[in-house]
């Protein structure tokens, strides 16, 4: 478990560090009258308790008892039931309306076997006619190259901890497709917080094979949260579709 997500000291900065996303606002458009949705990977719960908050009955799944514990918090929070697991080899016995991961949750599956694996989750707990979708990023955008001290390093004031300076660093490892990444929170009193995270960039063959094998299938691939279409140098891939 990646510290980023696990360390309570850490959680308390996601929020603050990512906030509600416009991304966010068009997954919000895909799940029109869904009444049950599956949110796997829901870290601190912010997309699962505005979907909640429309009306549907949510179940909310992340390994990080840390973000959880933020994630029940929040105002709304009692909308939600919270689940301590992972996506891989997740049996709650029944089905939902739609099955979804966002915030990019996808690529902290750094392997094939993890990838299958969730897939597999999101095939057998997605009902006929029912509509799954996640976000991963294209590697051939190489968003992690912006991921630099000097691109990302800014000072913001935190609730808690008051002004705070937060960058990141990011580099490609020996494992094809795997990018290492650091986030660093430094505070006035000299307190600094830090985190490795590794996640996968897996390419769009890659991806669409593993959705096919999973018994799912895509109605149609977007390129980005605003619903523009795959295409060299995309931002995202993001499949949409059912159960085959």
């Amino acid at each position: 478990m990646d510290a980023l997500y696990d360390d309570p000291a850490l959680a308390r900065f996601y929020d603050w560090d990512n906030p509600w996303p416009v991304d966010f606002d068009w997954f919000l458009t895909l799940l029109e009258g869904a009444g049950s949705v599956l949110d796997l990977g829901c870290g601190t719960g912010i997309f699962s308790v505005a979907v909640a908050a429309r009306g549907a009955e949510v179940v909310g799944v992340d390994p990080a008892a840390a973000m959880l514990a933020v994630a029940r918090a929040r105002p709304g929070g009692e909308r939600v039931r919270w689940l301590e697991a992972a996506a891989q080899g997740l049996d709650l016995g029944r089905r939902f309306q739609a099955v979804v991961m966002t915030g990019h949750a996808f690529q902290t599956l750094a392997t094939p076997e993890d990838r299958a694996a969730c897939l597999n989750t999101i095939s057998c707990h997605l009902v006929p006619g029912g509509r799954f979708f996640f976000d991963s990023r294209n590697p051939e955008a190489r968003e992690w190259t912006e991921w630099t001290p000097e691109a990302t390093r800014e000072v913001r004031l935190h609730p808690e901890f008051g002004r705070v300076e937060r960058w990141n660093e990011a580099s490609e490892t020996d494992v094809p497709g795997v990018v290492e990444y650091e986030t660093h929170y430094l505070a006035q009193d000299g307190r600094h917080w830090q985190a490795r995270s590794r996640i996968a960039f897996p390419g769009f063959d890659e991806l669409a094979g593993a959705i096919a094998v999973a018994g799912l299938r895509v109605e149609r691939w977007y390129g980005d949260a605003a619903g523009g279409p795959v295409r060299s140098g995309c931002p995202d891939f993001i499949p949409v579709g059912g159960v085959a």
